[in-house]
């Protein structure tokens, strides 16, 4: 969410900062032109003064004549500003260069108009930085006896002016920069300060999500609505937490007190085929589907168990486990005539050795059941390609599933209708699915081309544990005290064995 929300804070300040720094910029050149003309117009006003003394019929040698030539030419020779008193006739009193003439047109011209009618000349268009032959043209009458008699025209170069210009902007745009980067910085301050909970909220989702339910979220830092959020988000796990805990307590008593009647109803049975024919259907039948009942209570029990108990996390060698859990399974593989095939490459990764040997199980006991004699199963240990998680894959050449029945796989009780006549209660992979979110595992389903099923456990490389980010409380119930876990786990495992759901 940050790459969203800073390039649109970044882009809103830039704005902010360009619509302030062009006009500041326009102003400062004004500023700096308008000092050029005040200077110009305050020497043609001087120039002006001294040529209200020479008469305009003199064109002999005449004293005052020669003061005002020698003015301009010193000023032409220090300033480099071209200067004249030009008569209403164009013709020049006194000029520096003194083969300067009054322009016949263009801004010289129109000042030159202007300031004969008594007024001195208008602002002149204002000069920019990238204009390296534009000047300044300025004109003042000589006014006597209330009459305009001559013209002051001066005309500037404007390096220096366009000079202190462009200093001008490098300044401003050197200001704007630092201020964009303190607010860059200040919006990446407070895009974190913002999101920060988005983000603890975001991750303690996950872990929920994936069956973590003690996780909780931190209710500190960040605005008030996200605090606010925080705290109800916490309320509402706490009670989600509850109904599943109340679900999975009545589950597994209800799984339990069955049990008795149960194996009551099934030792009546068989007291009551001793008095019958050997081989009646009636009896059978009625064996098959009690036996088949203490195997859904049985797995009942055991989700029940799967969902309550915290993950052992440890550092484990999947390779070696996974070569452990195949060898378990070869004596079944060879009464079916299924060859097992496994590569099982030395790696490690965190997880829960019970968990894992137990959602293992599952899947084999699966692939083993819907493979036909004559073929195999591929077990195949191999990193992800990120480096993140370590995969087991399990792929089977048995009828496969559908499209429809890939999205349904996994869920609890369901089977799919082609297969309903393959001894299993629906539960397994379910299971085995509980099992491994409690470590940060996964359990995902795919073709085997051309035919089969491919199933892939995937657990992480690194603790999840460690990967809870500031903010993020994780109340592990049991942790540290987990006195006869191995014992639980192990008859969890155990009882795994012939799950099946397809």
């Amino acid at each position: 969410m940050r790459t969203r929300l800073l390039p649109l804070l970044i882009v809103l300040m830039a704005g902010v900062l360009l619509a302030l720094g062009f006009p500041l910029a326009a102003s400062t050149a004004a500023s700096e032109q308008q000092r050029v003309v005040v200077d110009r117009l305050d020497d043609a006003a001087r120039f002006a003064a001294l040529a209200q003394f020479v008469e305009e019929s003199s064109f002999g040698p005449d004293e005052r004549r020669f003061t005002l030539s020698g003015e301009l030419a010193s000023y032409h020779d220090v300033y480099g500003i071209r200067a004249g008193i030009f008569f209403r006739d164009n013709q020049a009193m006194a000029a520096a260069p003194e083969d300067w003439v009054v322009p016949y047109e263009g801004e010289g011209r129109r000042a030159f108009n202007e300031a004969l009618l008594g007024r001195r000349s208008h602002d002149p268009p204002q000069v920019w930085p990238w204009q390296g032959h534009a000047r300044l043209t300025i004109a003042s009458p000589v006014v006597r006896d209330g009459d305009v008699v001559a013209v002051v025209v001066t005309d500037s170069p404007t390096g220096q002016l366009r000079s202190r210009i462009l200093r001008d902007w490098l300044l401003i745009f050197a200001g704007e920069a630092a201020a964009m980067l303190l607010a860059v910085g200040a919006a990446f301050r407070l895009t974190g300060w913002v999101l920060r909970p988005v983000r603890v909220l975001d991750a303690v989702t996950h872990d929920i999500a994936t069956g973590r339910m003690k996780s909780r979220v931190a209710a500190a830092g960040g605005p008030p609505e996200l605090r606010r959020l925080a705290r109800s988000f916490n309320e509402m796990a706490d009670n989600v937490e509850d109904v599943l805990e109340q679900q999975r307590a009545f589950v597994a008593d209800a799984s339990h007190q069955l049990r008795n009647p149960l194996a009551a109803l099934l030792l009546r049975i068989e007291l009551l085929a001793l008095e019958l024919p050997e081989g009646n259907e009636e009896i059978a039948s009625v064996r098959t589907e009690g036996k088949r009942l203490a195997q859904v209570l049985d797995d009942l029990l055991g989700l029940a168990l799967a969902e309550h108990t915290t993950a052992d996390l440890r550092l484990t060698d999947i390779g070696a486990l996974t070569a452990e859990r195949v060898g378990s399974w070869r004596a079944v593989a060879d009464d079916k005539d299924v060859a097992i095939v496994a590569d099982t490459t030395a790696v490690t990764a965190w997880t829960d050795p019970v968990a894992l040997s137990s959602a293992l199980d599952a899947v084999i006991d699966n692939a083993l059941k819907f493979t036909p004699a004559g073929e195999d199963v591929s077990v195949r240990v191999f990193l992800s390609p990120g480096g993140r998680t370590v995969a087991v894959e399990v792929a089977d050449h048995g009828p496969g599933l559908t499209d429809e029945e890939l999205e349904r796989v996994g869920d609890r009780f369901w089977r799919s209708n082609r297969h309903q006549n393959i001894k299993g209660s629906g539960l397994g992979l379910s299971i085995a699915r509980v099992l491994l979110a409690a470590g940060g595992g996964t359990l995902a389903f795919a073709r085997n081309e051309p035919h089969g099923l491919k199933v892939t456990v995937s657990v992480p490389r690194d603790d999840p544990r460690s990967a809870s980010g500031g903010g993020l409380r994780i109340a592990a119930a049991g942790e540290g005290a987990r006195g006869g876990r191995s014992d639980e786990g192990q008859g969890r495992a155990d009882r795994t064995q012939g799950f099946t759901e397809r």
